[in-house]
């Protein structure tokens, strides 16, 4: 490979992001794109995520730590229909429309437990508004736990497989705590358990990659809210299937683009109004992201991402922002 080659190769190996926000792994970039639970929302920047082709493992080395800022923009349009009780027998059908605008500055930590281990904490801060119904919210959105395991050690030539496992705490204010047609939700409002694999292959001087994953929705049964006339006392939420696949390109050595595809399937919700157990529908999200990296530094890389929903159960408008922040002290000596 000439001198050329091996800096476009460096870029690639330098930037590419996921949803669900990290640095330093092959991994990192099909996360980032790939879509999440708490993504059942939205889709993230690219993150810088590659490092060396030579190193035996794609992320972090024991002992290491990186902290990356994102802030992520997102739209949903949509029109409500509720069916309402308004006597004995009769029952009201009203329409609302709704125009959601979601600002998120997120924070994650990542720590290498192991070379082939890597711990990560994301935490969201949310602003929410409602343009069309004159309604804001601002609080912490749901954190997240994570871990990233690669069993094999990267091989030249070769795919690199991790595995991950992810944990949501509703740690933000959830759809079934705050009042209907008055306050704002910035959380899911339910513990999640995700858990799935990732696959990239270098192809100098191109990457693919893609991923597939699983989520666990628990159930709420301490619920009080009135809907519709009804008094709504327990969520059973479906489980989400979800998966990706795209490619980034390296243009200079400076400059990346990437492209992606996330789809995530989530079975039918079940509701429980006073003792009569009612089921919701199916839903389906899709997105289509596009990401450009830019590397300020040698080891400095900001990612913008624009991308769009595809479906009616997917946001109409994503963007993003995200970068290293290098903080004296957090890097081991």
């Amino acid at each position: 490979m000439d001198v050329r080659g091996m800096a476009v190769a460096g870029l690639l190996l330098l930037s590419v992001h996921s949803a669900w926000a990290d640095e330093g792994s092959v991994d990192q970039a099909r996360e980032a794109l790939s879509k999440k639970d708490d993504d059942a929302d939205s889709a993230k920047a690219l993150e810088e995520v590659f490092q060396a082709a030579e190193q035996s493992y794609t992320l972090l080395k024991k002992g290491e730590r990186t902290l990356t800022y994102g802030v992520d923009y997102s739209l949903v349009r949509d029109t409500m229909i509720e069916t309402v009780k308004v006597g004995n027998n009769d029952y009201s059908v009203i329409g609302q429309s709704e125009a959601q605008h979601t600002f998120t500055n997120s924070f994650t930590f990542d720590y290498g437990v192991w070379d082939n281990l890597t711990f990560s904490v994301r935490l969201p801060l949310v602003a929410k508004f409602d343009t069309e119904r004159d309604i804001n919210a601002y609080s912490l959105g749901d954190v997240s736990a994570s871990l990233r395991y690669q069993p094999w050690a990267s091989v030249r030539g070769k795919p690199v497989v991790t595995f991950y496992t992810t944990l949501g705490l509703p740690t933000g204010d959830g759809p079934y705590d705050v009042k209907p047609g008055e306050d704002l939700s910035t959380g899911s409002g339910i513990y999640s358990l995700g858990f799935g694999s990732n696959v990239s292959y270098v192809l100098d001087p191109v990457v693919l990659f893609g991923s597939l994953g699983y989520t666990i929705n628990f159930a709420d049964t301490d619920i009080d809210q009135v809907r519709g006339g009804r008094r709504l006392t327990a969520v059973t939420p479906g489980d989400t299937i979800s998966g990706s696949m795209g490619f980034a390109y390296a243009l200079s050595y400076d400059v990346s683009l990437s492209a992606s595809y996330q789809m995530a399937y989530t079975l039918a919700d079940e509701y429980e109004f006073d003792g009569q157990k009612l089921e919701g529908t199916e839903q389906t999200s899709s997105i289509m992201n596009f990401s450009l990296g830019l590397r300020t530094a040698p080891d400095h890389i900001i990612n913008v991402n624009a991308g769009f929903g595809m479906t009616e159960d997917s946001p109409d408008v994503l963007l993003g922002v995200s970068m290293p922040l290098d903080i004296k002290g957090l890097k081991a000596e």
